[in-house]
């Protein structure tokens, strides 16, 4: 058991309370009664007979195992790697022992012979002892494995996240600073207040936290809106629709509004010489919160732009898959006239 309780973390057990670790643990002794009667079968007339009772035998081993480790989880959780590990083991084999004598209790001796040829009580004993100890260890080490594969995902899956927001700041800073410069010769009572402002900005955004609550990510996203109209002035209107059903203490990642903003702004707006109107719509359908961004298609873009730019869509296509996976759905598409971009995320409310 060296290599298994080596550098264990509290959390490698699993939820045995969840329905996909019970599944699972069914499965497992399903299996495993299998392979018993079928390394001993003798013909196959009694094999069923045989697979019936070794399966009823540890299904009951493992339900029994399933709800004591359920409901000392919160036990277990507060013993070292070592010792939770250990406990799981002892556990195991208490329940095991128990259910055996059971057994023998309820059955015939001839009937328990079910695992070879007529063993007597304490070889059964002994036997099914033996078989649980190995299958335990092999559980923990599985177990095991399992949660230090998740783990290094988990950190990946944040370092990964860490770099792509690192990747929209320099982008933000560079657009902010050319508001500001453009501000310096015209107003530079404005450009002073957008400097102000930028540094507000960047207080907030230099925070280490994948996610935040709505209304943070809201509070961000109409300080950028307030710097580019200092520059862009009435040719840039933002209207808000807001649905009263949202939870604005609903965890989002950080900073997947305020790029989609910027892009319309960038992309639809300033092409075009009357300005235009970026409509942002946050609404909530079922468990999920739905974020549309639409603005008008330019007419024409002028050769000095650069085509596009697919730097934020790509950024929050990634960090949207990294922190929900298959739960969050990203659609682009152009319709009467307009880009429109769509983000259904589910709802993380905090307490």
């Amino acid at each position: 058991m060296g290599a298994l309780v080596e550098e264990l973390e509290p959390a490698f057990l699993p939820d045995f309370c969840r329905v996909r670790s019970i599944v699972l643990v069914i499965l497992m002794a399903e299996l495993l009664a299998f392979i018993l009667a079928l390394s001993s079968i003798e013909s196959w007339q009694y094999f069923l007979l045989k697979l019936a009772l070794i399966s009823v035998f540890i299904q009951w081993v493992a339900l029994i195992n399933i709800v004591v480790l359920c409901l000392g989880r919160a036990w277990l959780r507060a013993l070292t790697p070592l010792s939770a590990a250990l406990s799981g083991s002892g556990l195991n084999l208490v329940i095991t022992l128990l259910v055996s004598v059971i057994t023998l209790w309820i059955a015939p001796v001839d009937t328990t012979g079910h695992f070879g040829e007529n063993y007597s009580e304490s070889i059964f004993i002994l036997r099914n002892l033996t078989v649980s100890a190995i299958i335990s260890a092999v559980a923990l080490r599985y177990f095991y494995v399992q949660h230090q594969w998740k783990s290094n995902i988990e950190a990946e899956a944040r370092f990964r996240i860490q770099a792509l927001q690192a990747r929209i700041r320099p982008h933000f800073l560079f657009n902010s600073m050319n508001t500001i410069a453009s501000l310096t010769r015209t107003n530079p009572q404005l450009a002073e207040k957008a400097v102000e402002d930028l540094a507000d900005l960047f207080r907030a955004s230099l925070g280490q936290r994948d996610k935040v609550k709505l209304s943070e990510e809201l509070e961000f996203t109409r300080e950028y809106i307030n710097i580019e109209q200092l520059r862009m002035g009435e040719r840039l209107c933002v209207e808000w629709q807001i649905d009263e059903n949202v939870p604005l203490n609903t965890l989002v990642p950080s900073l997947i509004l305020q790029p989609l903003v910027e892009n319309s702004i960038y992309h639809g707006i300033e092409p075009q010489t009357s300005g235009g109107v970026v409509n942002v719509s946050i609404m909530r359908r079922n468990g999920f919160v739905i974020f549309t961004i639409n603005n008008p298609l330019p007419q024409t873009i002028p050769p000095y732009r650069r085509k596009g730019n697919n730097m934020a869509l790509d950024n929050i296509r990634q960090r949207l898959k990294l922190a929900y996976g298959d739960k969050s759905v990203m659609d682009l598409r152009k319709n009467d006239g307009k880009y429109v971009v769509s983000i259904t995320l589910p709802i993380e409310e905090l307490p």
